[in-house]
């Protein structure tokens, strides 16, 4: 895939953000499986996470990288939990182009995604989210909330965005 194509297919995953997260989230009252429940809430807590953390002046960085978390969240969800939701399907899809996009980095960002259900954003662990239904509704109302507000950033359809990008989560992967 040409550098030119992620130009054109970046802004499109950060105007969708806000939906696609709110699709992900229907996944979660349902009966999907339990490990599949994991990887959906773990992508979808660590966008809060992400608004506490991303600095003034980066946000097209900072949103692509929770839409590349849910990608792949999602990839996982369906390639090991056998999630079978559209939404899960199409992004686990999408995630094909992060891993291409990110090359020899992309296993690293595999790995952080997969520690996500240890860590707490906004007071809320993935536990909390998946175990007390009313911690699940709040979690959902609050994204449902977040998604109506979100603004789609700027995205300078430049090469020197994609190498920024790259660099940011380069340097931001253990």
């Amino acid at each position: 895939m040409s550098e030119a194509k992620y130009l054109e297919m970046f802004p499109n995953w950060l105007r969708a953000l806000g939906e696609d997260a709110v699709s992900m989230g229907q996944v979660l009252p349902t009966d999907a499986s339990d490990d599949a429940k994991r990887h959906v809430t773990s992508g979808l807590n660590y966008i809060f996470k992400s608004l506490d953390l991303i600095p003034d002046g980066i946000d097209d960085l900072g949103f692509l990288d929770d839409a590349f978390v849910i990608r792949v969240a999602a990839r996982l969800a369906v390639e090991e939990a056998g999630l079978t939701a559209e939404i899960a399907k199409r992004l686990g899809t999408e995630a094909q182009a992060v891993e291409e996009f990110l090359g020899d980095t992309y296993p690293r960002l595999v790995d952080y995604v997969r520690t996500l259900h240890k860590g707490a954003a906004r007071g809320r662990t993935v536990d909390d989210i998946l175990g007390e239904e009313g911690i699940r509704s709040s979690f959902l109302s609050e994204l449902d909330a977040w998604a109506k507000a979100y603004e789609n950033p700027s995205f300078t359809r430049e090469e020197k965005t994609l190498v920024k990008l790259r660099a940011f989560l380069s340097a931001k992967l253990a």
